[in-house]
């Protein structure tokens, strides 16, 4: 089963979030009325392509495709400023745990190849220097399923993911919630191409961006 996560919404409940009564994983099965399996995750504040397996075994097929590398995942997002070059690749080990101090983890890991799809410039200050603010919407394409891969690599290349509160800038995302009258992550699962684990057939989700996305106005 895919579905479309909207932002805010919980893949499952945890006690990180002991307060938040809804999450995906709930609601589908409530929708389907069987158990469901979550086989991959998304933050909170992402939006896009969700897939849940419907059996445990599928589930268990599905995580050794993630595991492997043999999902194909593409996000699109939001990022401060414009990148002096139109593609790149980030290749930057990940410390484990993004909560804790980099110091003593084991570091993983990790590429993201990136594109510009979108240069913008918007009629708002965020800076005594600049009258206007630069945006980029870039493709993004984790090459693992580091926990938070995307938004770490993105400020590690001075490109933080606009909305973004643990990696990103506050004044900057808070000009942004009042300029745009929405405060979100502006980070979305666009598309996971994979090959169906019972079939063998070729499968492409894929999940527009929603109205409220100024790159598409």
């Amino acid at each position: 089963m895919a579905v479309d996560k909207p932002p805010g919404l919980l893949v499952h409940r945890t006690q990180l979030a002991a307060g938040e009564q809804q999450a995906a994983l709930q609601i589908v099965r409530d929708q389907l009325g069987q158990p469901v399996w979550p086989v991959h995750r998304l933050d909170r504040g992402t939006s896009g392509v969700l897939v849940f397996a419907l059996s445990a075994e599928v589930a268990g097929a599905l995580g050794a495709m993630f595991e492997g590398g043999q999902m194909h995942k593409r996000y699109l997002a939001l990022v401060r400023g414009w990148p002096a070059q139109e593609t790149g690749l980030v290749d930057h080990p990940l410390a484990r745990d993004p909560e804790l101090p980099s110091a003593g983890q084991t570091m993983l890991e990790a590429q993201t190849r990136w594109r510009v799809l979108q240069r913008l410039e918007w009629p708002l200050s965020t800076s005594p220097r600049f009258s206007t603010t630069r945006v980029a919407l870039l493709e993004a394409e984790p090459l693992q399923g580091r926990r938070h891969q995307i938004r770490r690599h993105l400020k590690h290349i001075a490109h933080p993911i606009l909305g973004d509160a643990t990696h990103g800038k506050g004044p900057l995302n808070r000009v942004v919630a009042t300029h745009l009258g929405l405060q979100r992550l502006w980070l979305h699962a666009s598309r996971l191409s994979l090959t169906h684990p019972v079939t063998g057939a070729p499968l492409d989700l894929h999940a527009p961006l929603a109205a409220h996305w100024p790159a598409t106005a």
